[in-house]
């Protein structure tokens, strides 16, 4: 709510402007009537202009802000939110634990030697290869009655057989787990986690899915710091595009006034 409170009274302002250049160009109309039909033109007229310039500008970067920053906040903030808001869990074993008692996991860090069984992934095709690997505990070589705990990713196997090659899989220290945050492509990966059953012969009662990688913490970091950097970048350019279109604005302006 805060947010779009700013950005309302960004508009108000920009309205409030829009409002100044319109009276401006109202009285320069008006002022030009009156002067001509008094056979005494004049260049003071021409100096609200620069009204115009501020809405149009004004206006350029307020939606400018709206259309960028939503579009940093959708790749970059947004998912540092979601996964800051859910529970971290260290030391899990797969084995020992399951799905139900992880549904609000957002980064778990598993036991040590968990890793990825590949011989056991699968992939569900949908215009990409949708991949999936069941996260097992070091000693389990057999089937165990659930695999509850998946890695994830997309383009990244065939989709019919067991060549899985996503995120860290061939990472040593890869033992953790960032939750897949994506409600649409949840369902696609639940298919794939269907086929690897039928396929293997084996059971996922409360699939989970995750990217697996070595340190989960650090990657959503790093979608903050993503997103501070292009919101920085984002008002330096703005800053300097608008110092230029004031440089261009004054010497048009001159010019205008000369002749």
């Amino acid at each position: 709510m805060v947010c779009y409170l700013v950005v309302f009274a960004g508009l108000c302002f920009v309205a409030m402007t829009g409002y100044f250049a319109f009276d401006a160009v109202k009285k320069k109309q008006e002022a030009g009537v009156v002067q001509f039909v008094a056979g005494n033109q004049s260049d003071a007229h021409r100096e609200p202009t620069w009204l115009i310039f501020l809405f149009a500008t004004c206006l350029q970067g307020w939606f400018m802000g709206v259309v960028l920053g939503e579009m940093n906040y959708t790749r970059h903030t947004q998912p540092y939110y979601e996964v800051a808001n859910l529970e971290t869990y260290p030391a899990v074993d797969p084995s020992s634990v399951h799905g139900q008692q992880l549904m609000d996991a957002g980064r778990v860090m598993f036991t040590q030697g968990t890793r990825l069984d590949l011989t056991r992934s699968r992939g569900y095709k949908n215009l990409e290869n949708y991949c999936v690997a069941p996260i097992v505990s070091a000693h389990d070589t057999r089937p165990v009655p659930s695999y509850d705990f998946w890695a994830v990713g997309i383009g990244c196997c065939s989709g019919n057989q067991a060549d899985f090659h996503c995120g860290e899989f061939n990472n040593p220290r890869a033992s953790a787990g960032l939750r897949l945050m994506q409600d649409d492509q949840r369902g696609l990966f639940r298919l794939a986690v269907q086929q690897a059953e039928a396929a293997y012969n084996i059971k996922a009662e409360h699939p989970l899915f995750f990217h697996w990688m070595q340190d989960p913490i650090a990657e959503v970091n790093e979608y903050m710091d993503q997103g501070f950097k292009y919101y920085f970048f984002g008002c330096t350019a703005h800053f300097i595009f608008q110092f230029f279109l004031v440089l261009a604005a004054c010497i048009v302006f001159t010019k205008f006034s000369a002749a």
